[in-house]
């Protein structure tokens, strides 16, 4: 009797043992999904936990006004900072909606000491360009502008980046196109002269910078991994220090990012 039933056994236990194919297709795709919203919610933890919007720039391309602006809505004289400044800023009135704006010096020996102190913490950066001295000043905007897209931390965080480009109330200030075209064949330029850089014995560059965009390819701003936008602002505003800032097109950005 045993052996009558052993053949009938040996095919059940097969049967329990092989998974069936559409079984596996649905248990793939749960895991699959499941694995999917873990990696979504840390990425979100992650970004959530960055509440800071950094204002980059030369001296004298408006961040402290801007930075001022934002905060109160009134006109204000500044000077060039030494120190960074730091307040929330509420999108619309909304106290749910709230990010921290940081405003940081812009002269050549402190800028890159504060970046490094607050890039981990940047969800997005604005990087306010004097629309008005572009064209002499082009050079070192984008020397600066090339070290804050090479930066490790920076190209890890994508943070969200917006190019202002300030002081468009002035008639001799340069267009957002213009200064995105400009700023494109700066950066290749300086991109192909730091890839020459000498190397070490074993082949690598020598404090070299990662690659900026892609290999072989002329540089634009679309090749970066965080999304970057341009737009025309006025932190002085058309009717002078009795009027309103010019800065719809900032303020939208900030609401969107926050």
């Amino acid at each position: 009797m045993a052996g009558a039933l052993q053949p009938h056994l040996e095919a059940l236990r097969r049967e329990l043992l092989a998974p069936d194919p559409t079984v596996l297709s649905v248990l793939l795709a749960l895991i699959a999904v499941i694995a999917t919203l873990l990696i979504w919610r840390l990425v979100q933890g992650r970004r959530s936990s960055r509440k800071a919007v950094l204002l980059l720039g030369l001296c004298d391309a408006g961040k402290t006004l801007l930075f001022a602006r934002l905060l109160t809505g009134r006109y204000r004289d500044t000077q060039t900072s030494i120190t960074d400044s730091s307040a929330v800023y509420r999108v619309n009135n909304d106290k749910s909606a709230n990010i921290t704006l940081i405003d940081l010096p812009g002269h050549e020996s402190l800028r890159l000491q504060f970046l490094e102190r607050f890039k981990a913490a940047a969800r997005a950066i604005v990087f306010v360009v004097d629309s008005v001295a572009f064209q002499r000043e082009v050079k070192d905007v984008a020397e600066f502008l090339y070290q804050v897209l090479v930066d490790s931390t920076v190209l890890k965080n994508a943070p969200a980046l917006l190019i202002a480009c300030n002081k468009q109330d002035v008639t001799m200030a340069k267009s957002a196109k213009l200064i995105q075209q400009q700023l494109e064949k700066e950066l290749n330029t300086l991109r192909v002269t730091r890839s020459a850089a000498p190397t070490s014995l074993d082949g690598s560059a020598i404090g070299g910078p990662a690659q900026l965009g892609k290999k072989g390819k002329d540089f634009d701003f679309s090749q970066l991994p965080m999304k970057v936008e341009f737009v025309e602002c006025s932190a002085r505003g058309s009717k002078g220090e009795e009027g309103d800032a010019d800065f719809e097109g900032l303020e939208k950005w900030l609401a969107k990012i926050a």
